[in-house]
């Protein structure tokens, strides 16, 4: 059983890369499936839709609090609905986003002691690997893309949410955790190559 989490700053190529590792095991012969957060189920849904302008509260920007409890409940139940019954199955699961990004990002504008509280009962990953990208390198492929800028998208923002991922992962490794960064301005095979051989696969 065994959970991988891509991590970075949006603009990274978690999306990318998880998806190649996915079909990298496939093609190998083994078992993997790939996942998102926010989810697919119920509230990852709502999420997005309030990511992206739906449920806007008129002359108001919706609280960091509120989002650092959609995303706590999100991934209980992303853990019940998809990724336990998968590990219990003996597939690989391979997550684009966990509870880093919820620290990261929710922890620039709300408590970070609270929000980890919140997603204390989320399953530790056996692996996060951490895609390091420049916030302007980022905001340039998101544009290249030609994403909609989302909440937490702009720049300034991104630099906060950089900083917000250093400090992350040097409690969590200092914790025991197993977070491996690699240069994610490499080109994408070789950013592939450095996570198959993490992996192992």
């Amino acid at each position: 059983m065994r959970l991988i989490v891509l991590e970075g700053l949006d603009g990274a190529g978690t999306t990318t890369q998880a998806r190649r590792l996915v079909e990298h095991v496939r093609a190998s012969g083994g078992k993997a499936h790939g996942t998102r957060e926010p989810s697919d189920g119920p509230i990852g849904k709502l999420i997005r839709e309030m990511l992206t302008g739906g449920h806007v509260i008129p002359g108001q920007q919706i609280c960091q609090g509120t989002f650092g409890l959609l995303f706590a409940a999100d991934r209980l139940d992303h853990l019940q609905r998809e990724v336990e019954p998968q590990l219990a199955g003996g597939v690989l699961v391979v997550s684009d986003r966990w509870y880093h990004s919820s620290l990261a990002y929710q922890g620039t504008g709300a408590d970070r002691d609270w929000i980890a509280m919140l997603n204390g009962r989320a399953r530790k990953p056996d692996l996060t690997i951490f895609l390091e990208v420049r916030p302007e390198v980022a905001a340039a492929r998101r544009v290249a893309a030609g994403r909609v800028q989302e909440l937490f998208e702009d720049v300034r923002m991104q630099e906060e949410v950089a900083a917000g991922y250093e400090a992350t992962i040097a409690e969590l490794t200092a914790a025991g955790e197993r977070i491996e960064t690699i240069d994610g301005e490499a080109t994408p095979d070789a950013v592939f190559a450095a996570i198959t051989k993490l992996v192992g696969v």
